[in-house]
């Protein structure tokens, strides 16, 4: 699949935040689908699945370091990838803490490190590499249904779904200000899902959830605007 250009190429997607979890599963299943891969780490010097994907790819992944809290490392990383065209830029990194602490209990340490890491740092990374991806490509983060503000009727985990809706927010900004072009924006909302971050408690596992994600993303391909849909396609109130 291409989505831009008269000579067919294979499609290239970044993948920020790719050393495990749902990043490094959508990573394989682009590979799965014949795509080109560029996955982020923020770990130089540990072994992660990404790099096992890398060694069985035969070329088509490649490793990039990024820590998305150290902006200084974001031009070094356009360099490097000046030469690659993207069809998908993908922000998947995220973090979470505090739990069910309730808001005004939570620090300033920790509510700040969960904002700066879900929301300014993905549009930071997306402000500084979204010249490299293709006119007619996708740009995208890995929101939360827990980001909907019209859906919280339950309250608890604040600091993270505050950190998702600001999330959904600056995307929805950033892509107000490209309205004009023909990309397309998502916000992702995979559910609640067995990952280090979504705790063994879950209801669904990776390896269920990853295809129906990436059907979704490779199905706004081509579709200019701004979409916050959960796995099946559905649309997320925001």
């Amino acid at each position: 699949m291409s989505s831009t250009g008269s000579e067919p190429h294979p499609p290239t997607a970044l993948i920020v935040g790719a050393s495990r979890g749902l990043g490094h599963a959508m990573a394989a299943e682009l590979l799965d689908r014949d795509w080109n891969v560029v996955g982020t780490v923020r770990d130089t010097t540990a072994r992660t699945p990404l790099h096992d994907l890398a060694d069985r790819a035969d070329g088509r992944v490649s490793i990039e370091h990024l820590d998305i809290n150290s902006p200084g490392q974001l031009p070094p990383l356009h360099e490097r990838l000046a030469h690659r065209r993207l069809d998908v830029l993908f922000v998947n990194a995220g973090t979470t803490n505090s739990g069910q602490t309730p808001i005004g209990a939570v620090t300033t340490a920790d509510f700040t490190e969960v904002l700066v890491t879900n929301a300014l740092s993905p549009l930071r990374v997306i402000e500084a590499l979204e010249d490299l991806v293709s006119p007619a490509g996708l740009i995208g983060a890995m929101s939360s249904g827990q980001g909907s503000i019209t859906n919280n009727t339950a309250g608890g985990r604040e600091v993270y779904r505050a950190s998702k809706a600001a999330l959904n927010m600056l995307l929805r900004s950033f892509a107000a200000r490209q309205s004009e072009t023909q990309r397309a924006f998502l916000l992702l909302a995979p559910g609640w899902i067995r990952t280090a971050l979504g705790g063994p408690d879950a209801p669904f596992t990776i390896e269920e959830t990853v295809p129906l994600l990436v059907d979704v993303l490779l199905s706004r391909l081509g579709t200019p605007g701004l979409a916050y849909l959960d796995r099946f396609g559905r649309t997320v109130p925001w």
